[in-house]
């Protein structure tokens, strides 16, 4: 057999220049990096001064797919002469064998049985059927990046046909048990242990006019979500952008995807890794992020594509090629995002965002692209104001400085209003709102009713925030001059005692206590909503750069010193006693 061809990569000083980036952020493993550092010295040709007329400087001309080996469990990469060397985990062998054998399961099938469920070719018909893992899951496994889902591409049939023949096939006597999948001892019947080797078989129908335009099958089994499609192509009409899935080969697939990087596949049958886009590797050796065809037409056909992209630079701490940051500026494909896409979709990426590794990062780039008022909308009404998009900027950085603890009393407030990855999440939240802070409030549709504030309505209705996330925004603007009053005359009486009322002492802890009450359980964010309020629309004297004042230092100091003098209370008395001294803890 030949050689396979291998993928033009940048040059080893221009590698190692490109890998000076910060440890914590994913990178190529050095097996590798010293693949390509070895491969580039024995085989590429000097390049010429003179660029090849025939090809774009820009997206080079899709040529014979370059091709990586990943090995089954337990077994070493050998092929062509190169050194890399990955492992799939166990698990991931296991299931790589059952899905074999349900594709040898399905070849097997009598030919009148119609085993596609639907019309291809006949030259489709007759392959056999392969098997392919794609996108994040092979970009992860080349970063080493642990993975719990995996999507399976399949050649000549939908997922949900495929999914329904594996359940089929695990129903036959003998065979979970084959895979290990079940103890040879039980003495279920065949269906029953069907359902508890792959529970639910669901499968998610397409919305083309939301842009939600594939059909998927999905389902869990040895641990692992897997999702389950046909490879696919799209077409379109003249009249509608909405594009019509058919079957489509590998190449064709890898072409439609949203990015090069998460356009490569592992076959399954041959163990390699194909780039049929020609770019994967190397935009993962240079840290890129790019579309695999030209990024408008990219766009416009699912524009939620955009805020995928900046997901994923974000979470691997990767730069956006030019001509695509270019096209995501776009305020024509913008507008496509905001009236086309379903605000469910945008909030769950606008979730994984703010809780990936880079928060700051992403909303750098809703920021430099122009996207607040795209994503951050209320896209039911229109709203009596245009947020001040100047403060966002400021916002998000204030809450990174606080978040990373380069404040001076950042450990303070970090431990108390920040007790887990949930509380982070808002205070990310918190300043994508700011912008909206002090919009004009909505009248509501019930004159007896208290308006709305246009934050809250944007998160409800822009990206979909659950109520919890909603209300956060709406209680720390209802709240907002009750928290600022209260945190100013607890510090002004803990800085001068001697002007304290004892008939209304702001320092006590039942007066605390009761503040605390009146602002719910979700306090500590509407805290830390009115302090970035405070320092962004600038309500406040700072001398650094966005150092706290004092006040709400002092007045966490005391709520701490309060919380802790409480609890000692609290376990030196009786179970009874302690019950009723413990609202202040409930509440907080």
């Amino acid at each position: 057999m030949h050689l396979l061809r291998i993928t033009r990569i940048c040059s080893p000083r221009t590698f190692s220049r490109l890998h000076k980036r910060d440890s914590t952020s994913p990178t190529l493993p050095q097996t590798t990096k010293a693949f390509f550092v070895s491969h580039y010295r024995r085989h590429m040709p000097k390049r010429s001064s003179q660029p090849d007329p025939g090809q774009s400087a820009k997206r080079p001309k899709i040529g014979i797919p370059s091709q990586r080996i990943i090995q089954p469990y337990g077994t070493m990469a050998s092929k062509a002469g190169t050194n890399v060397q990955l492992e799939l985990t166990e698990v991931e062998s296991k299931l790589r064998q059952l899905l074999l054998d349900v594709a040898t399961y399905i070849d097997n099938l009598p030919a009148k049985e119609n085993i596609t469920a639907v019309e291809v070719s006949d030259a489709l018909a007759k392959e056999k059927v392969i098997l392919r893992w794609t996108g994040g899951w092979v970009r992860d496994k080349l970063l080493e990046v642990g993975s719990h889902d995996i999507d399976v591409a399949i050649n000549k049939m939908t997922g949900e046909h495929f999914g329904l023949k594996m359940h089929e096939y695990l129903r036959i006597p003998g065979n979970a048990e084959k895979h290990g999948l079940i103890d040879k001892d039980d003495k279920s019947s065949a269906k029953d242990k069907s359902r508890k080797i792959a529970p639910g078989l669901h499968k998610i129908e397409a919305n083309p006019e939301k842009s939600k335009n594939l059909e998927t099958a999905t389902t869990r089994i040895m641990g692992i979500d897997l999702d389950l499609v046909n490879l696919r192509k799209e077409t379109y009409n003249e009249v509608s952008r909405n594009p019509q899935m058919e079957f489509g080969t590998a190449e064709e697939d890898a072409m439609r995807r949203d990015a090069t990087v998460n356009a490569m596949f592992y076959n399954l049958h041959t163990c390699e890794v194909e780039d049929f886009t020609h770019l994967g590797f190397d935009d993962m050796a240079k840290k890129i992020m790019r579309t695999p065809l030209e990024p408008t037409q990219t766009f416009k056909d699912d524009p939620l594509r955009i805020l995928r992209l900046i997901r994923f630079a974000s979470r691997l701490d990767y730069v956006i090629e030019p001509e695509t940051a270019q096209a995501m500026a776009d305020p024509e494909i913008q507008e496509v995002l905001k009236i086309k896409i379903s605000r469910e979709r945008v909030g769950i990426e606008l979730e994984k965002m703010l809780k990936g590794p880079r928060p700051r990062m992403a909303l750098e780039f809703i920021n430099r692209f122009g996207l607040y008022r795209t994503v951050f909308t209320d896209p039911t009404r229109t709203l009596p104001s245009d947020p001040d998009t100047e403060l966002f900027e400021p916002a998000y950085d204030f809450a990174q400085s606080v978040l990373s603890g380069k404040e001076d009393v950042s450990n303070l407030l970090v431990n108390t209003l920040f007790r887990d990855a949930d509380d982070k999440y808002l205070a990310w939240i918190c300043a994508t709102a700011m912008p909206w802070a002090d919009a004009p409030t909505v009248p509501h549709p019930k004159p007896l009713q208290r308006p709305f504030f246009p934050a809250y309505l944007v998160a409800r209705e822009g990206f979909k925030a659950p109520n919890k996330v909603s209300d956060v925004i709406a209680f720390s603007l209802s709240n907002g001059e009750d928290i600022r009053t209260t945190i100013a005359h607890c510090a002004r009486g803990l800085r001068r005692p001697d002007t304290i009322n004892t008939t209304d002492d702001p320092t006590r802890r039942d007066t605390l206590g009761m503040a605390l009450r009146r602002w719910g359980s979700t306090w500590r964010s509407q805290v830390f909503f009115n302090l970035m309020y405070e320092v962004v629309l600038g309500r406040v004297s700072c001398a650094g750069q966005y150092p706290f004042t004092h006040s709400q230092a002092l007045f966490l100091n005391d709520y701490s010193q309060s919380y802790s003098r409480h609890t000692q209370a609290s376990s030196n008395t009786s179970p009874s006693s302690r019950s009723s001294m413990s609202t202040l803890s409930n509440r907080s």
